[in-house]
């Protein structure tokens, strides 16, 4: 095995880890690096992310917003027509791949919103592999299609009572597990988080988004958009979505859940000032910490991006001001589901709809030969018992209604 260098991105990433996981990182270190640029492994990565997940996906022409704005051209990327409804299939094929390749008979993950655990569970019984899957109990409760269909594909759906019951404390909880069972597991980090390699890992398995979205624009538009906006989470779609561009003169808008106000708990902005500098979870980088160096509760309205830190690589970034960093409140996202809805028959994730609220601010005052691409990384389906309550004033009775059915035997 090659010698184990830390990979950072200025000061930020590392590898801070306990003794009895270094074998385990070492190994898919290892394995990356092997396969990452191999033919072979190329070829079946390629084969899979075609056939299975359904790539490439298309970049659509957003007509109907960009008369409504009357700006700039509005393009989607429509990460939300992969298998399993966004971005995070291609990562857990990538790695699923290498895992196959390390000998691994079980996969493990952690989730939020439910995505990358449904990805993790759809690549497991594809490649007839065990899947254990840690989710928050807050995020089992607002995401339960997910978790049934993630245990239709096989998996168990481990509940985390720890915390905040959210994604920081299933990311806790996936760790503590693997310590047990690093023989035979492979830990399917869901975004470009952890120790090293997985932020560069996970980026590499995601840059396919802007692989794509370069070929596609410069096909419809002769050249490279003027703004590319993303959520940010953890950061897995917007580094995936922005990294082809990194040496293009493009603006990257990054965007963070501002939730219900700023107040401590409130919301999940973790850039401009509200982060601190702390080392969590195997990586170094921004984390919603207190006075002591503990996490702070965080607040979204989306499960996927409630998360108190972000990847190391977008916290280089974002000091060195090539992302522009923002966020939006939790009416302004529902606004935008609303709105992308009636105006393009399109339902994006409440994830993607922060990057949307964003852009929707911006686009009225740019050009109309201007260019921007929103990445639309999720679709809207998983969130129906978080959306419904706002949309349907019938909502409720209707559960109620359904409750008394499934009581009677129907």
């Amino acid at each position: 095995m090659k010698e184990v260098k830390e990979r950072y991105f200025g000061e930020y990433g590392g590898r801070f880890i306990p003794e009895v996981l270094r074998p385990a990182f070492n190994e898919v270190e290892e394995y990356f690096y092997k396969y990452k640029d191999d033919p072979g492994f190329q070829d079946e990565l390629t084969s899979v992310l075609r056939d299975f997940v359904g790539r490439p996906t298309p970049l659509y022409f957003a007509e109907n917003l960009t008369n409504h704005f009357g700006g700039a051209k509005i393009y989607f990327k429509m990460e939300a027509l992969t298998h399993t409804g966004a971005h995070k299939i291609n990562n857990a094929v990538g790695q699923a791949l290498l895992a196959k390749r390390m000998g691994k008979k079980r996969l493990i993950a952690e989730t939020g919103a439910g995505q990358h655990g449904l990805a993790t569970a759809a690549v497991a019984a594809k490649f007839s592999m065990e899947c254990e899957i840690f989710m928050g109990e807050v995020d089992m409760a607002r995401q339960h299609p997910n978790v049934v269909q993630m245990r239709l594909f096989g998996a168990t759906v481990t509940p985390v009572k720890e915390g905040s019951k959210t994604l920081t404390d299933a990311v806790n909880a996936a760790l503590k597990h693997w310590t047990e069972r690093i023989d035979d597991t492979h830990y399917i980090v869901g975004s470009v988080l952890s120790g090293h390699p997985y932020p560069e890992m996970v980026r590499t398995f995601q840059s396919v988004i802007g692989r794509e979205v370069k070929e596609q624009i410069m096909s419809k538009e002769g050249r490279i958009p003027d703004a590319m906006f993303a959520c940010v989470g953890g950061g897995s779609n917007s580094m995936g979505f922005f990294h082809e561009f990194l040496n293009e003169k493009v603006r990257f808008i990054g965007v963070e859940a501002g939730g219900r106000s700023f107040k401590d708990g409130d919301h999940a902005s973790r850039m401009n000032g509200r982060g601190k500098v702390g080392v969590v979870q195997g990586y170094r980088s921004y984390f919603l910490q207190d006075g002591d160096g503990s996490l702070l509760p965080t607040h979204s309205i989306s499960a996927g991006l409630d998360y108190a830190g972000i990847g190391p690589e977008l916290a280089d970034l974002g000091d060195r001001k090539r992302i522009e960093f923002v966020s939006v409140n939790d009416e302004e996202v529902l606004a935008a589901v609303k709105l992308t809805a009636l105006k393009e028959g399109i339902t994006p994730a409440l994830e993607s709809s922060h990057a949307l609220a964003e852009a929707f601010k911006q686009v009225g005052k740019m050009k109309k030969s201007e260019v921007i691409v929103v990445n639309i990384s999720g679709r809207g389906d998983k969130d129906l018992f978080i959306t419904a309550p706002y949309f349907d004033t019938e909502w409720k009775e209707f559960l109620k209604r359904e409750i008394e059915r499934l009581d009677n035997g129907n």
